[in-house]
């Protein structure tokens, strides 16, 4: 399941992407566009910038933005950066130590099937297909 994280980095980038003059938008104006918590979007967008979707400046004119076009974010990227990896299950995990069982399982090829859809759905997807 997509947490709330999840949702709202994506919320946050399209936010961001509709509104774009150049310059950086303050949280609380994202916030109130988008009935979420400004508290709470401090944790998300935190997150954001040391992932390297967005730049951050403080200060009077400070606020966010996106630091590339919108047909160059995948949400695949978003998602993973916000939820960890959306492997399905724990054998599949980049970091995953080789199962001892893989060879005679008889759900791996159900659960790899399941995991290349998701991967190849949210890596396909572009934030600039999103924004209206």
């Amino acid at each position: 399941m997509i947490s709330t994280r999840g949702r709202y980095a994506i919320r946050v980038l399209i936010d961001l992407a509709e509104n774009d003059n150049g310059k950086f938008i303050p949280l609380k104006d994202v916030a109130e566009r988008q009935g979420i918590s400004k508290k709470y979007l401090e944790i998300i967008v935190k997150d954001m910038v040391a992932g390297a979707l967005l730049i951050g400046a403080s200060g009077k004119g400070g606020g966010y933005k996106l630091c590339r076009k919108p047909e160059q974010y995948n949400i695949g990227e978003v998602l993973e950066l916000m939820e960890g990896p959306l492997a399905p299950v724990a054998c599949l995990a980049d970091c995953a130590e080789p199962c001892p069982k893989a060879k005679d399982c008889a759900t791996l090829p159900m659960w790899a099937e399941y995991d290349k859809l998701t991967h190849d759905f949210f890596y396909s997807k572009r934030l600039s297909d999103l924004i209206q």
